[in-house]
This record gives structure tokens, sequence and C-alpha cells, in this order.
């Protein structure tokens, strides 16, 4: 099975993965509801008293013959009102009896799901613990590593230099990683330079900054001068958005804020100890701080860019190559994971699974508020957003490009930066487009798209213009 296939077998979570074909009044596209086992979000709420039917996972042969079926009838009609005219006229039923005389459906099929002979089957996957792993952890007591033949241990790690070290030590065979980590990894920002990629993004959004109680007059980031936050790691979206939030409130995060990295495990206590003012940090230690009354989430972080990466899944270069068949099943079980935590009925469920002291170490009800978006803001109100936290796992270029636009922002890279041929090289995202296409998915347009962050809209064409169009900054 080809590395690309496994970039691409994550989109597979993507909730249109799971449409019927044969269904003449679906469109086989991202509309739908938020399951997207219903056409409509009306027709999902209707039934939201048969939640854990609509969560329920089809067997593992039923979803990739749903997967085969969809890439040949989609092959065959690549327009979607052709293919709901036909199937009108004559069936579903008499449609797939059709289909299966003329293409070997079980066959194909079978291939699918098996791949080839795995390599290697007993697996150490590092992880950090937050819910930013939800899919890589979860995959472990819910037994999505098991269908596939492995053995994985997912091992909690203190902090991201050592998942780094021990990730290029191979005392871990992949890792969950912030999603800049594989870019500076490759350009040897940090570390010496190894080829690395990063075929999915884990998880979307899922950030906040917290403040220190003691603060909570103090909403206006221009009162802040002589704070002192932490962030997870240098090379972190988390610290490459607190400096774009601060800066663009005039401070300059080199010099009228402190800055210091800090394992997300010890934000709180640090918090409470008064060493930090507050943190730009993952899940679930922004709701731990309001859980244990030392801190209140001031702003999250989907608000400054809706739909961000946050985390990712990654691996190097050297066990894709040498392990495809073990690395496409490790693939093809995050994949399974993540359709299952993308649905919002599944995330107390998820919440259950995750909150063990081998895990997050988490009271459930503080990961329930994270995963459905439903949470005490430590300010004494409730708050909604089912988008706190999401799981997507296209690894757009541009989400590479930007990361890339602030490490030379910020003096992390130097010199010329061919942004576009690193975010390529790392960034999976073209084969993943390619490969989508022979499994019947509809890839986007592009590997790239502009996206706005704090309503500058940020086009990956032109990064240096934008590096240059920043008032505060190193380079």
């Amino acid at each position: 099975m080809s590395v690309g296939f496994t970039a691409i077998a994550m989109e597979h979570a993507r909730m249109s993965t799971f449409d019927n074909p044969f269904d003449p009044q679906r469109r086989l596209n991202r509309s739908g509801c938020s399951c997207g086992r219903h056409a409509t979000q009306p027709e999902h709420d209707a039934q939201a008293q048969l939640a854990l039917q609509c969560a329920a996972l089809e067997s593992e042969q039923e979803r990739y013959r749903g997967v085969v079926a969809s890439a040949v009838i989609r092959a065959m009609f690549p327009r979607d009102n052709a293919r709901r005219a036909f199937l009108k006229s004559v069936g579903a039923t008499t449609a797939l009896a059709a289909l299966s005389q003329l293409f070997p459906l079980k066959t194909a099929t079978d291939a699918f799901a098996q791949g080839g002979a795995l390599e290697k089957k007993d697996l150490k996957v590092g992880f950090i613990p937050i819910t930013c792993a939800t899919p890589i952890i979860m995959a472990h007591p819910m037994g999505f590593y098991s269908k596939h033949g492995l053995n994985v241990e997912v091992i909690k790690t203190a902090g991201w230099a050592v998942i780094r070290d021990k990730t290029l030590n191979k005392e871990y065979d992949a890792a969950h990683m912030l999603s800049p980590m594989p870019l500076a990894i490759t350009l040897g920002a940090g570390s010496n330079p190894i080829p690395y990629t990063m075929p999915a993004v884990e998880n979307i959004n899922g950030q906040a900054i917290t403040l220190s109680i003691k603060h909570k007059d103090k909403n206006d980031p221009k009162q802040w001068k002589g704070f002192k936050f932490a962030v997870p790691f240098d090379y972190s979206m988390h610290n490459y958005l607190l400096r774009y939030y601060v800066a663009e409130h005039g401070l300059d995060p080199d010099t009228d804020i402190q800055i210091r990295a800090v394992p997300p495990p010890e934000m709180v206590a640090n918090l409470r100890a008064d060493n930090i003012d507050g943190y730009l940090g993952p899940d679930p230690f922004n709701q731990r701080a309001v859980y244990d009354g030392v801190g209140f989430i001031h702003i999250l972080s989907k608000q400054l860019w809706d739909g961000h990466p946050c985390c990712a899944f990654a691996a190097s270069k050297e066990f894709i190559a040498t392990m495809p068949n073990t690395y496409a099943a490790l693939l093809k079980s995050i994949i399974d994971a993540t359709a299952f935590a993308h649905k919002p009925e599944n995330r107390k469920q998820i919440a259950a699974a995750i909150a063990p002291a081998n895990y997050l170490n988490q009271p459930e009800t503080v990961l329930e508020q994270i995963l459905t978006g439903t949470y005490a803001d430590g300010l004494g109100s409730i708050k909604r957003d089912p988008n706190r936290i999401d799981f997507d796992p296209f690894p757009w270029q541009s989400f590479a490009i930007w990361i890339l636009t602030q490490m030379k922002r910020w003096g992390q890279i130097k010199g010329d930066v061919d942004y576009k041929a690193v975010a390529e090289q790392v960034y999976l995202a073209t084969d993943a487009a390619k490969l989508m296409k022979e499994v019947g998915l509809t890839p986007p347009a592009s590997s790239s798209k502009t996206f706005k962050v704090m309503g500058k809209e940020f086009d990956p064409a032109k990064p240096d213009e934008y590096v240059r169009s920043f008032a505060i900054k190193r380079a």
C-alpha cells in the first residue's frame, strides 16, 4: 500500500466519506448534518434521542464496501445530477446488483481492507496528555488499533522536546506532534535536520488563552505589559497565535511580555503558584484551570483563526518507506478513531474513555465540557461552541506556509525560505488529493487556500509580502 494512500485514508474521517452513493436524494459532498448520517441538520436533531444508534460505527467490512462502491459509482457518474437521475429511475437495489455484475466489489473491498502483510505489529506511539491527541489516545482503549492487527502502546510523554527526541532516536515509531514540529525538524530549527512528514492534521481549534483569576478585570491585552505567559513549545501554534494576538494589540512579545515553554500538564500548577500570569495552551488545561478555580478563559483560539491546525500525527520518512503496510494500518486505525471523534454525539463516550490516569488523568466533566463545547468560562458564564475543538485531517499546505511565515517573522529561521517547496515536502496534501480521487472522494480543488487570522487575509502565494506587512517582527 502506498504512502500516498495512507495520507488520503485519513480523509475518510470527513463525514461525506460515509455518505451512501446509492441514495438518489443525497449529495456526495460535505453538506448534511453534523454526524454525516442525515441529509440535513434538522433531520439529525429530530432523531437526537437515537444518538447512540446514529453514532454506532458500521463494521469494518461495511465501511470499506461503501468506500469501494462509492469510488465506482462516482467514476461512472462524475456528475451528481446524472447519478441521482439514474438511481431514481432504476432504484438502489437494481443499481447495486448491476454494479456487482460489472465490477468485483467483494474482491476489491477485501483488497482495500486487508492491505499488505504488516512488517511490524508491536508499535510505540508517543503522546502528550491533551485533548488534541484524542484520536491517537482513544484508538487504544476503544479497540481501533487492534481491529487492524496492531498492538500499539500509547505512551504518555512529559513534553514536546521529549516527544521530538524519542521519535528522532527511534524509541517511538510515530508520535503525536504539534503541527509546526515536522517543519522545524525538517529545516533543522532547534534540532539537526531530518526529513519528516505530516500526513494528517490531528485536530483543529482546541486552544485558548487562559489568565489567572486575579486578572479577571484585565481583558484588554494592552493591560498585559510585563505579564509572564507559558506556551507548550517554541515551535507551536500556541506560541505563534499568542505572539500574533498580542502584537495585533500593540505589544512586542519579545520585550513587552515574557513567553516561556512549559509542558502542558504543568501549566495549571504554575498558574496556581503565581509563576505565570496566563498561557495560550491546549485543552484540557484551560478548562482544568476553570475547574480548579485558578483561572478563566479569556478567548478561544478559534476566535483568532477558526479552523486553525493544532496537533498532528507525524512519522519519519524512514518509517514510512521501510514499513509502508504497518504505517497504512496505523493510519487506518486513526481514520476510524477520527471519524468517531468527529461526531458530536460520541463525545461523552470518548471523554469517559480517555479520562483515566494512564491517558489524560482528568475529571470526565472537564473533558465533556471541552468535547461537547458547553463549558464554564471561569467568570460565571456558560458558553456554547460545538466547534471549540474538532477533528479534520486534511493537511492544507497553506497551513504550513503560514506557520513558516511566523517562524520567519520571529527569527526562528533565517535567510531565504522556499515556502512552497518545504510545505509540499512535509504536508502531504498533493498525494492526498491524487489518491482521494482513486478511492472515490472529492478532494479540495487546491492544496492551499486563503484564510483570515484576526481579520487579516493570508494569501499563501505571497508569504514574503505577508511577513513584511507586520509592524512588529524580528525578520
